[in-house]
C-alpha cells in the first residue's frame, strides 16, 4: 500500500520538496491489534534519499511536521509534548486524543515518538484504543543505532496522559 499512499500524498501537494520527502518515506513496520484495532506505524526518512542530514536541532520541527501531517486525516485534540533521551539519542514526543475525520465517533489515543539516527530520521506512531495498548507501545524495546535495547517511552516522558 505504501506506493499508493505515497502517490496520493504527492498528488495533494504542489511543493516539490514535499513530493521528494514523500517519495523517500519508508514504512518498515505497520501492525494492528484487536477490534476495534489499535495500530502502530513506524516511518523512516533516510538522509541519503532526501540529500540532507538532520541533527537534534531539527528534531522538534521534524516531529512537529510529521504530527501536523496527521491533521489531514485525523481530528487531533489537546496535544501535549515532551522531550527525553534514549541512550545517546534525543527524542521528541507528542501525545493527544483524536479520531479519524471520516469516523469522528472512533476515538483513539495518539502518540508519536521521533528521533534522529545516524542515517535516518524515524517516528513511531501509535493509534490505540486503550491505556493497556498505549503501555504496550511505550514499553516496546528499541535499539537505536545498535545501542542496548530499552523501552521506547519512559514513564516520565509526559506528565499527563489524555
Amino acid at each position: 500500500m505504501l506506493p499508493v499512499i505515497q502517490q496520493q500524498a504527492a498528488n495533494k501537494t504542489t511543493r516539490e520538496d514535499e513530493k521528494k520527502d514523500i517519495g523517500c518515506m519508508q514504512v518498515p513496520l505497520k501492525a494492528n491489534h484487536g477490534a476495534p484495532p489499535s495500530s502502530v506505524v513506524v516511518v523512516g526518512l533516510t538522509y541519503d534519499c532526501i540529500g540532507q542530514h538532520f541533527t537534534d536541532s531539527d528534531l522538534a520541527s521534524f516531529g512537529g511536521g510529521v504530527a501536523n501531517s496527521l491533521k489531514k486525516t485525523w481530528i487531533v485534540v489537546e496535544p501535549v509534548y515532551g522531550a527525553y533521551t534514549l541512550g545517546t539519542h534525543s527524542v521528541w514526543i507528542e501525545r493527544a486524543t483524536g479520531s479519524p475525520i471520516a469516523h469522528p465517533e472512533s476515538k483513539r489515543i495518539l502518540e508519536m515518538v521521533c528521533s534522529m539516527l545516524k542515517k535516518s530520521a524515524v517516528c513511531w506512531m501509535a493509534f490505540v484504543v486503550s491505556d493497556t495498548d498505549l503501555q504496550a507501545f511505550e514499553q516496546s524495546r528499541v535499539s537505536l543505532d545498535g545501542e542496548t535495547p530499552i523501552p521506547l517511552v519512559p514513564p516520565t516522558a509526559i506528565a499527563r496522559k489524555p
